[in-house]
C-alpha cells in the first residue's frame, strides 16, 4: 500500500516529467534528490497505476506482429509492412521495398547472395537501390529459361540484382524442369551448370518466396503444371513450393514427380544456408509460409499485416 504523501510526492514527479517535460536530473535538483530516485519513483508511478504509457501509432500493430512472429518461430528477425485493402500490388510493392531496405542494410558482410524466382522476389529487385559491392557475388537458385515471364526467372533476377549492386554474377544456363531424369542427370554432369547450382548450395544469404499451386499459381500459368498435376499434388498433402521444390503443412519434402527433373536447390540445400530471408506477400500464401516456418527454414521473414496474422492464427 502507498500512503498518501508518498503518492502525492509520486504524482508530482509524474507530472513534471511526463506533462512538463522536465528532465529527472531537473527534477532531482528542485526535490534535493538524486536522479537514481526520481528514476525509482517514476518507475514505481508505473507499476501502482498512477502512469499509463500507451504506444499511439499506426505501425504499433506491425511492430507487435513482428515480435510475436519472432518468438513463436525463433526467427532472427521479422518485418511487417501495412497491407492495403484490396490492393494487392500496393501490398507487393510495400513487402518489396522493406526487404530491399532490409538487405540493403545488412549485407555489409556478405560475400555471395542466392536469389530464388516468381513475382515478389521481381518487386524486390525493382525496388532495391543502386550501390557498390563489387565483392558480392549473386548466384541463381535454381534454372528458369523460357519465353514466358522472363523477367521473373531466377537467371534474370540475379542479373538485374547484381546490376543494381554493381556486384558479379553467375548464370544456370537450364531450364528449371526438364524433361526426364536423364536429362537431368545430363545437365547436373556439366561443369558450367554444376558448379552454379554447387555456388547456390553455399551462398550467405538466401532470398526466397513461396508459391501456392492451387491459387494464383505462377507455375500454372507458366505451363510447369496442369491441372491433373496440380490435383496430384493435392491429393499428395502439398501445401506450397520454394523454387520447384514441394512440401506438406510440416514443411518436411513431398516426393513427387517433378523431384528428378528440376535443376536447382532441394529443400534440405535451402535449409542449410546460414542466412534465409522469405519476402512474402498475400494471405493465400498463409499455408505455405505457416510450414516454412514450422519446417525450420526461414531465418529473417518480410512480409505483410494481413498474411502474417493469418499465419499467427493458423498457428494457435
Amino acid at each position: 500500500m502507498v500512503n498518501w504523501e508518498e503518492r502525492r510526492q509520486l504524482v508530482k514527479i509524474a507530472d513534471l516529467y511526463y506533462e512538463e517535460n522536465w528532465t529527472q536530473e531537473q527534477i532531482a535538483k528542485k526535490m534535493s534528490v538524486s536522479r537514481p530516485i526520481i528514476s525509482k519513483a517514476l518507475q514505481r508511478a508505473k507499476e501502482i497505476g498512477i502512469v499509463e504509457v500507451y504506444i499511439k501509432d499506426e505501425t504499433m500493430q506491425t511492430v507487435s506482429l513482428e515480435k510475436r512472429l519472432e518468438e513463436e518461430f525463433n526467427l532472427q528477425d521479422a518485418k511487417v509492412v501495412p497491407s492495403h485493402s484490396n490492393k494487392a500490388d500496393l501490398t507487393v510493392q510495400s513487402v518489396g521495398r522493406a526487404a530491399a531496405n532490409y538487405v540493403y542494410k545488412n549485407s555489409k558482410h556478405i560475400n555471395s547472395i542466392g536469389i530464388s524466382w516468381g513475382e515478389t522476389l521481381t518487386t524486390f529487385v525493382q525496388e532495391y537501390p543502386y550501390e557498390l559491392k563489387e565483392d558480392i557475388k549473386v548466384v541463381p537458385l535454381e534454372g528458369g529459361m523460357g519465353r514466358k515471364k522472363v523477367e521473373i526467372h531466377a537467371n534474370q533476377l540475379a542479373y538485374e540484382l547484381a546490376k543494381k549492386m554493381g556486384a558479379e554474377y553467375s548464370l544456370l544456363y537450364a531450364p528449371a524442369i526438364v524433361e526426364s531424369e536423364e536429362l537431368l542427370n545430363h545437365l547436373l554432369s556439366m561443369e558450367d551448370i554444376n558448379s552454379v547450382i554447387e555456388e547456390g548450395k553455399h551462398v550467405d544469404m538466401a532470398l526466397i518466396s513461396l508459391g501456392n499451386p492451387f491459387e494464383n499459381s505462377t507455375l500454372k500459368s507458366l505451363g510447369y503444371i496442369d491441372d491433373h498435376e496440380i490435383q496430384q499434388l493435392r491429393d499428395l498433402g502439398v501445401v506450397g513450393d520454394i523454387g520447384f521444390r514441394f512440401f506438406d503443412s510440416l514443411g518436411n519434402k513431398v516426393e513427387n514427380p517433378f523431384d528428378k527433373k528440376i535443376v536447382g536447390m532441394s529443400l534440405d540445400d535451402i535449409k542449410n544456408i546460414d542466412k534465409v530471408i522469405a519476402i512474402v506477400s498475400g494471405t493465400y500464401k498463409a499455408d505455405a509460409l505457416l510450414a516454412m516456418l514450422r519446417g525450420g527454414y526461414i531465418d529473417v521473414l518480410v512480409t505483410d499485416e494481413d498474411t502474417a496474422t493469418t499465419v499467427i492464427r493458423k498457428n494457435r
